[in-house]
């Protein structure tokens, strides 16, 4: 009936790890009936603190079989039982993976001895396999190696399943309980409670601090995503097994969740928001002039000592502010750094093209019309309200740009009128601008998706 498995494995994470040693416990419901156990070469060298951990070494491997060798043998152990281990998601998503590698497709109900002991046995200081064991009396004569921690975990099981008086291991194998895709130390209800509306989330640790900041158009979904198994990154269990709980802020806008999400991680500095911590690739639109006399321009990444005419957070939102400019003023796509075959552009064979790029039309008259779309980007420094959706049907949200640079954020009731910029200025909660914000609002300015523009 149950299949309790315990791995070790080269690394934290299937996606780039292999799995060292397997050993699977048959539980019946009432007892232990049989067991397999196996070391296994994964066909790399072994990091050293691996070998520290489980006393596992590349010698001990060099003569085992790989996995695709004993995946058959594995699977007649597996199939038709309930996948138990202690933390299932990783064990699970480390055979997963190497069952797919081999060509087998794999999928089966599984439960999570981390989360069943949590709600049959609460109020424990710890529930790691050790100190768990430890508080049950189980004793664990091989740790961390497979075989003595699959052991462990099968002697737990039983235990659970003797102390279950309210039928949670049943509830938990349900076909839509969902519940064993979440992290082990996060309730369910906690999750289930998530709004499927944009905002900022924050993962909290056991001790109440803030490990990571993100932000989405629906925080229920996006988290879900995060815990399927849908972004290999949150397969790391590092970070699973710090989760405790999550919060959130609503924000109504996607552009409010974006700015937001950056200020918190600047105030906040979470260990896992690895990304804003280090530089971020940004973009931007240049200009120079050629050997003729002719303005041109092009679209580049940002490096230090360089001054871009308007700065945008990815290439695609340069690149498509810079394409509708372009089309607005009819430059030259050649010569605005949008195309860069040899020959005419494609603009003046079709016609909306003046041929500057050919010498046919004048310096003078180009550069002119070249000059308006850069003046145009000043334009963008206007003093303006971006009117979107509130975090509720009776509200708006409002950002606020004071001649072109982010003043602050804010909401408003949907009825209220903006009359000119210091009543929008009373909505606003102040803030100070950074270059990522900034970068984040050329971006979104680009592309509006449906949002009120005001310009006072």
């Amino acid at each position: 009936m149950y299949a309790i498995v315990d791995i070790e494995t080269t690394g934290g994470h299937a996606a780039n790890h292999r799995i060292t040693e397997i050993a699977i416990y048959h539980h019946d419901g009432i007892q232990i009936t049989d067991h397999y156990r196996s070391l296994i070469n994964p066909g790399r060298a072994i990091p050293h603190f691996i070998t520290g951990l489980t006393g596992i070494n590349y010698e001990m491997l060099k003569e085992a079989p790989a996995f695709k060798d004993i995946a058959n043998e594995v699977l007649g152990w597996l199939n038709g039982r309930v996948f138990v281990a202690h933390n299932a998601h990783f064990d699970y998503s480390f055979l997963k993976k190497e069952f797919e590698d081999v060509g087998i497709s794999w999928n089966t109900k599984k439960l999570c001895t981390v989360r069943l002991s949590r709600k049959i046995i609460p109020g424990l200081h710890s529930y790691g396999l050790g100190r768990l064991a430890e508080s049950l009396g189980i004793k664990i004569p091989d740790r961390h190696r497979a075989g003595g921690d699959a052991l462990a975990t099968a002697k737990i099981f039983d235990t659970l399943i003797k102390r279950d008086n309210n039928g949670t291991i049943v509830k938990a194998l349900k076909r839509n309980s969902g519940e064993m895709i979440l992290p082990p130390n996060l309730s369910k209800e906690e999750f289930e409670v998530l709004p499927p509306k944009a905002g900022v989330y924050y993962f909290l640790d056991g001790r109440g601090q803030v490990i990571y900041v993100g932000k989405a158009i629906n925080i229920k979904k996006r988290i879900t995503g995060h815990f399927s198994g849908e972004a290999r990154e949150w397969n790391r269990s590092n970070i699973r097994n710090e989760i405790h709980h999550i919060t959130y802020e609503l924000t109504g806008s996607e552009l409010i969740a974006l700015i937001f999400e950056s200020q918190e991680i600047r105030r906040l500095w979470p260990r896992y928001n690895l990304a804003q911590k280090h530089k971020v690739e940004e973009w931007g639109v240049y200009d120079y002039e050629d050997r003729n006399g002719y303005l041109r321009f092009c679209v580049n990444s940002i490096t230090k000592g360089t001054q871009p005419l308007i700065t945008f957070s990815t290439k695609g939102d340069a690149w498509n502010f810079w394409w509708e400019k372009v089309k607005e003023f009819e430059l030259c796509p050649k010569l605005s750094g949008l195309q860069l075959a040899k020959g005419l552009c494609f603009s003046y064979q079709s016609g909306s093209c003046g041929g500057a790029c050919q010498g046919v039309e004048s310096v003078k008259k180009y550069n002119k019309r070249a000059q308006k779309a850069v003046d145009s980007f000043n334009e963008s420094g206007s003093s303006m309200a971006i009117i979107g959706q509130g975090r509720s049907t009776n509200e708006k949200s409002l950002v606020l740009l004071e001649r072109g640079n982010y003043a602050g954020f804010g909401f408003l009731d949907k009825d209220e009128a903006l009359i000119d910029f210091e009543t929008a200025r009373n909505y606003i909660k102040p803030s100070r601008e950074n270059r990522t914000v900034q970068n984040l609002i050329n971006s979104f300015l680009a592309n509006p998706r449906g949002a009120e523009i005001l310009v006072f």
